[in-house]
């Protein structure tokens, strides 16, 4: 599977994501300052990344902010993005099974590395189909009304 990876500044929760991945077997494609380890437009670079997502190009995407909000914005406004902003394993967990969510959006400034490693561990486990198929109509329901 290929992740899409990107931060707009490095810190090195990044890099421990980064390695994280790898161990479970995942392909990274990495994007801002993943590649420059400098600053880069937050804007910019989440939604160059988003649109490989989108595409189909990467299966998903973990995507890096100060606080997670701006990439979680930025992301949903690339179509057929259901970006995540999360904080805690469960919640990756919920994301996932009832949201759908294709990309997993954290916080470059208050994610730990033992919080990272629940996180991913939620965000990649198999999900109840049941509940699943529950996301699955509500996601329809919001395709269905479109822009308001």
């Amino acid at each position: 599977m290929k992740i899409a990876l990107v931060t707009d500044e490095f810190h090195p929760i990044n890099t421990f994501v980064l390695e994280s991945i790898k161990k479970r077997g995942f392909h990274s494609v990495l994007f801002g300052s993943y590649i420059t380890h400098k600053d880069v437009p937050w804007v910019e670079a989440t939604v160059e990344a988003a649109k490989l997502v989108a595409n189909g190009t990467c299966s998903e995407g973990i995507f890096f902010c100060w606080s997670g909000t701006g990439a979680s914005i930025a992301s949903n406004k690339v179509k057929g993005i259901r970006a995540a902003l999360v904080s805690d394993a469960e919640t990756a967990r919920l994301s996932r099974t009832w949201n759908h969510a294709n990309v997993l959006v954290l916080s470059n400034r208050s994610l730990t590395e033992k919080a990272a490693e629940e996180i991913l561990d939620a965000w990649f486990e198999p999900y109840d189909t049941k509940l699943g198929q529950e996301g699955i109509e509500a996601l329809n329901k919001l395709e269905a009304l479109g822009e308001i």
